[in-house]
């Protein structure tokens, strides 16, 4: 970003207050030790952030956040209490562990509950370029929300309002600490602004925007790109028609098929296949996608968005593969849901870190001419999936697609179908990724979907 966010930054004391942090950590596991429980674990973390949000030329909020906290866990046999305080003082630490254990003592045993394993600790600790602090500075903050919104603005006479423009900056430090005696530390900032904007009047308004998300505040967009994206975008969706109801193939922008790879995500996790509400029970080992497809996951991208040398357990995590050849390699686990099933976790407790979907196509204006005719999505509105069955029924909009090129807009329209049938029809997948995320894909194309519309 050529204009920057923050001025020279004070001395960095994030090691410092990670110590500290560590310090609080290890009082707390001694102070459950000396209780009684026989496992604990703390997480303790500090968060720092700045909020800034303008709409039409006027500052709209500002808002600066500072905070902090721990929470503990402590096992007496295979009896589980929590507790947690934003109040770091000794008093308040005692009661907290007080608290957690008598929460423990009035629970029921259950056999799936406990520490992951001391064996599959990370003995290996490193950073991944995440961390790029500076002195937040709310004035400058607002003027680059302000450029941003007059960029955007600026481009045609018939973008006539606003709905804002946002910039946001955070500071994260973290500590997990357990009774196996293991320490980790991790610490992270991130960055964003975004704009949207609306274009046309009365019933015919259309709205869209854009929006840049980093780790480090020079790899953002500058304002001046974000804005004029936003109105690109918006522009387009001006003067939208209507589909008949019809099959037609489908091709999901690269933004709306992360969508796609969350619902498999959320298929193949712990929660959802011991509660036995997911439509992807006993999938592993078994064919879901073509035999092309594939789905990594590598923990250790420098700057991304997930990457960590442990989970939020201290499991060490380790880079393999999700789906190869279109068949699921494994299910996504931390220790009690691996457990539940009689697995091994998969050191994914706290969530899937850096996903990369294989590419077999161009970027997206090859994959639209590969088509040729059919609906290009790239908007989804209410959350009609069904998690047990994989019935998927969204709002849409987008565009129609004829002789490979983009022929009008599209709205008031629903895509319907089964997420397994989805997945299996899926023909293509482009390599322009959409970066901001770290689930890492490019637009994804269905062969066949059921679209809703007027006729």
């Amino acid at each position: 970003m050529n204009n920057t966010l923050t001025q020279s930054l004070p001395t960095d004391d994030s090691t410092q207050r990670q110590q500290r942090l560590a310090g609080i950590a290890q009082q707390l596991l001694e102070r459950a030790r000396s209780a009684g429980a026989s496992q604990c674990e703390v997480t303790c973390n500090e968060d720092a952030g700045l909020a800034v949000n303008v709409r039409m030329g006027d500052v709209e909020t500002v808002e600066a956040t500072r905070d902090r906290g721990v929470g503990i866990t402590v096992y007496f046999g295979q009896r589980k209490g929590s507790a947690s305080s934003a109040d770091l003082r000794e008093a308040s630490l005692a009661a907290t562990v007080a608290q957690a254990c008598a929460i423990a003592k009035h629970t029921e045993a259950d056999p799936a509950s406990g520490l992951a394993d001391a064996a599959l600790m990370a003995q290996t600790l490193r950073e991944f370029d995440s961390w790029h602090p500076a002195a937040f500075d709310a004035d400058r903050a607002i003027d680059l929300a302000l450029a941003c919104e007059a960029a955007g603005r600026a481009v045609d006479v018939r973008i006539g309002n606003s709905d804002g423009a946002s910039v946001n900056a955070n500071a994260s430090i973290s500590v997990y600490a357990n009774s196996h005696g293991f320490l980790g530390t991790e610490r992270s900032t991130s960055y964003s602004a975004g704009c949207a904007l609306i274009a046309g009047e009365g019933e015919a308004m259309q709205r869209d925007g854009w929006f840049s998300v980093a780790l480090a505040q020079d790899d953002l967009e500058t304002p001046e790109a974000i804005g004029r994206k936003a109105a690109q975008r918006t522009l387009q969706r001006l003067d939208p028609r209507p589909l008949p109801t019809g099959q037609v193939p489908v091709l999901f922008c690269a933004e709306m098929a992360r969508s796609l790879i969350g619902s498999f995500i959320g298929a193949v996790s712990g929660g959802a296949l011991y509660r036995r509400a997911s439509f992807l029970l006993d999938s592993a080992g078994t064919r879901v996608f073509p035999d092309w497809f594939a789905i990594e996951e590598d923990p250790f991208v420098l700057r991304g968005f997930r990457s960590a040398s442990f989970d939020g357990e201290g499991v060490a995590t380790r880079k393999s593969m999700l789906v190869d050849a279109g068949i699921v390699q494994r299910y996504v686990l931390g220790s009690y849901s691996a457990r539940k099933l009689g697995l091994a976790t998969t050191a994914n407790a706290g969530g899937v870190h850096n996903l990369q979907v294989k590419a077999n196509a161009g970027d997206l204006a090859a994959q639209i001419q590969a088509m040729g005719r059919g609906l290009l999505v790239t908007e989804l509105m209410g959350q009609g999936v069904n998690a047990i069955t994989g019935d998927y029924s969204r709002g849409a909009a987008g565009f129609w697609v004829e002789n490979g090129v983009l022929a009008y807009p599209v709205d008031g329209i629903t895509i319907a179908g089964n997420l397994k049938t989805m997945f299996a029809a899926i023909e293509t997948v482009g390599n322009d990724v959409d970066v901001r995320s770290h689930v890492r894909t490019g637009s994804i194309l269905i062969g066949h979907m059921t679209v809703a519309g007027t006729g």
